[in-house]
């Protein structure tokens, strides 16, 4: 539980400093890329702060260019 309000705490200090700038200039766009970006990234800490099992991103693109792989292998061989 500490380490969930820990990434919170943490979250809402990096929303009051950047969001303000980036209403006061108008930028809507930015402020929803930083809200998504900034809930993916608490989500995740969360998660990996709790200890549960994450899927690996390098396990995709493993999957994905393996098969290519052994295709060009071949064709060299």
């Amino acid at each position: 539980m500490l380490v969930i309000i820990g990434f919170l705490a943490v979250a809402i200090v990096f929303a009051f400093i950047e969001v303000p700038s980036l209403v006061k200039r108008k930028l809507r766009k930015e402020l929803w890329a930083f809200y998504i970006l900034l809930t993916a990234g608490i989500l995740l800490n969360i998660a990996e702060g709790l200890h549960w099992k994450l899927p690996n991103p390098l396990s995709i693109i493993v999957a994905v260019y393996k098969p290519i792989s052994n295709i060009i292998f071949r064709l060299l061989k």
